[in-house]
This record gives structure tokens, C-alpha cells and sequence, in this order.
């Protein structure tokens, strides 16, 4: 099989980029689909539990632009919720008992509604995340923000390629590391990462076409050597497998690797992977309202099943109970070796 970058629509069109996605990942191929590998486990159709985790994409609006960033966002894109879907958000979350509100984005925290979303849901009595890339605290428009989100005990959810430098600037951009040790040391001295009960976690990917390595030797590995090269602590680091979408897609394509990226993907399919994908109990709301099984099928523009209802504005959570998740051959990426979802390792 030979793909090329120019089967990938320019970025300025999302839509098309993410039909065209589709198209290249389910493309007939010789390669086994994720509903065949559910099959043969007797998994499918899979299907939604207990939904404990609203995830809230703000937008794609970001201080930086990442290599491997699934979201292809940067400070280009004029993607951002409104008001308005923010105050569906937390209209939804009265309604039902959700346990973790978990903002991302883009950068969530240099987004209009990011703050109201922390406050709503803080008084709502709901255990807030932010996904935070870190180097986004050392704005000058965002000299409160650690003191806010220690106010509000957010949990901080942070993306660290690696310990060094040159491993992290390869994948985020010059500087980022440096940058990067700036932010952490404000948490640490706001508490986090100190036993305080502020959370921070780091998570990790690897930088090319590799699936990730044991969660519990990379944890062990990153807060002995941040310790030790530069006096920063931080509670855990999740390992997460990088999904073969958007900028990683392109990439795969560009360096020949992604047939080969697949089939690694396949070959280390785990069913107990599949029992606890994050999809199964979360709801994921695009920047526009839109409902989605998970943040990836939200870049690939994939809502959720028509008949539990599409848009965060005049949707009952309760429906989504039991609801079928949209598969593809994308799901791979969670449900390979120890499995990958936002909190980390699943097996």
C-alpha cells in the first residue's frame, strides 16, 4: 500500500481533512478493522456504561503548535465555545451527577469560557481536570492562572514528551522545554505535585511511530530524573499511545510508517484494553456543543449515535447510558498492549 501526504486535504478545511482521515483509515487495504478484532471477543457492539467524565473541548485556539497534536490546533485557529454551550455544559452537569469535568482544548486555559467553566463546576461540586501544555502559565496574560487553579484545587493534567530537553523541543517546538521547567516550578510552589492534595500529573507519548512503554518504568523513570536534574516533583505521568489522526497522520505518511504504525497498532489489539476504554464512560463535547464518544472521534468528525441525542444544548446525560460507541480502525490506538485513554494505561 503506498499513501501519500497529498491524499490529505489542506488544513483549512476541518471537515474535509477529517472525511478525507476517514477515508485513508478504513480504506480497503488488507488490514483487519477494530469491529472484526470486537468480534472475535465477543465485544461487539461496544457500548457505554455509567458516563463519570464530561470532557469539554473548548476549542482549538493554542499557544503552540505541536507535531504530534491530534487537535491540529495553534494559534491560528479560530475554533472557540461560546458563552452560551458553556452554560449548556454546566446546565447538563445540574441534570446529572457526573464525578470529573476534564477541559482540554487547544489550550483550554487562554479560552473566554475556561475560567466560568472551572467556577461552574467547582460549585457544582465536580472534580475539575485541565489539560494544560504547561508553557501556556508562562503568558503574561495568564500570570493568575496557577493561583486560580489552586484556588479551585483544579487538577492539573500537563504534556511532557520527555524529561529532556531534546526530545521535548523535537516534538513542541524550541524552547519548550525550558519553558516547560518554568510552569512546573510554579506548581510545585502552589502545592502541586507536593503531597498537597493538587494534583499534577505529566503524560506522556513517544516522540515517532513507536507504541508507548510500561506506564509504571516511565512514571518511575520521569519523577526520579526531574527530581534529580531539576528539583521538580510532580504526582504521576499516564502514558498514552499516539492515534494515527490529524498531524500524527501526516506524519506517519510523510516518513512511510504508516502501514507499519497499523499493523503494530493491530498486532498488540487487547481485549481487556476494550473493557475499560475511556469512551465507555465519558461524553465528550466539541467546542460548538457537538456530542462525541471520545476527543478523537471528535477530530475525526465522528458525533455519537443519532438516537441519544447530538448537541450538549438539548441533551439528557442520562441517555447516554448504554448508548453504542462509533468504532474505527482509530480505536486500535486505544485498545493496543496495556491500552491508552486520558488517565493513562486501562489494563
Amino acid at each position: 500500500m503506498t499513501v501519500t501526504t497529498s491524499t490529505l486535504l489542506r488544513r483549512g478545511d476541518p471537515l474535509a481533512s477529517s472525511e478525507h482521515q476517514r477515508d485513508i483509515l478504513e480504506r480497503e487495504d488488507g488490514l483487519a478493522r477494530f469491529e472484526e478484532k470486537l468480534r472475535e471477543s465477543n465485544l461487539h457492539p461496544m457500548s457505554a456504561t455509567e458516563i463519570k467524565v464530561l470532557q469539554i473541548n473548548v476549542g482549538k485556539l493554542c499557544n503552540q503548535t505541536c507535531r504530534h497534536c491530534h487537535v491540529d490546533a495553534g494559534p491560528d485557529r479560530t475554533e472557540v465555545m461560546t458563552r452560551r454551550t458553556a452554560d449548556a455544559c454546566l446546565r447538563a452537569l445540574e441534570s446529572y451527577s457526573v464525578e470529573i469535568v476534564d477541559i482540554t482544548g487547544g489550550a483550554p486555559e487562554i479560552h473566554p469560557v475556561f475560567r466560568h467553566l472551572v467556577t461552574g463546576a467547582r460549585g457544582l461540586g465536580r472534580h475539575v481536570i485541565d489539560r494544560c501544555n504547561l508553557t501556556v502559565l508562562n503568558l503574561r496574560s495568564q500570570e493568575d492562572l496557577v493561583d486560580f487553579l489552586a484556588e479551585h484545587q483544579v487538577e492539573v493534567v500537563a504534556s511532557l514528551p520527555y524529561y529532556r530537553a531534546r526530545q521535548t523541543d523535537a516534538q513542541r517546538g524550541n524552547g519548550v522545554f525550558d519553558a516547560s521547567l518554568r510552569a512546573l516550578r510554579k506548581l510545585n510552589r502552589a502545592g502541586y505535585g507536593k503531597g498537597t492534595g493538587r494534583r499534577l500529573s505529566l503524560v506522556y507519548n513517544p516522540v515517532g511511530a513507536f507504541l508507548p512503554p510500561s506506564q509504571a518504568a516511565i512514571q518511575r523513570d520521569f519523577k526520579t530524573e526531574l527530581k534529580r536534574r531539576h528539583d521538580v516533583d510532580v504526582d504521576s505521568v499516564f502514558t498514552i499511545t499516539n492515534m494515527p489522526i490529524s498531524r500524527f497522520l501526516e506524519f506517519l505518511l510523510a516518513s512511510g510508517n504508516y502501514e507499519s504504525y497499523l499493523c503494530k497498532l493491530i498486532e498488540a489489539y487487547n481485549p481487556m484494553a476494550v473493557e475499560g476504554a475511556m469512551c465507555r464512560s465519558m461524553v465528550s463535547v466539541g467546542w460548538d456543543g457537538t456530542l462525541y464518544d471520545c476527543d478523537f472521534n471528535q477530530m475525526l468528525s465522528l458525533p455519537v449515535e443519532e438516537r441519544v441525542g447530538r448537541n450538549i444544548r438539548d441533551v439528557d446525560l442520562a441517555r447516554h447510558e448504554g448508548r453504542r460507541i462509533v468504532t474505527g480502525r482509530h480505536c486500535f490506538g486505544c485498545a493496543a498492549g496495556a491500552g491508552s485513554s486520558c488517565g493513562g494505561e486501562t489494563v
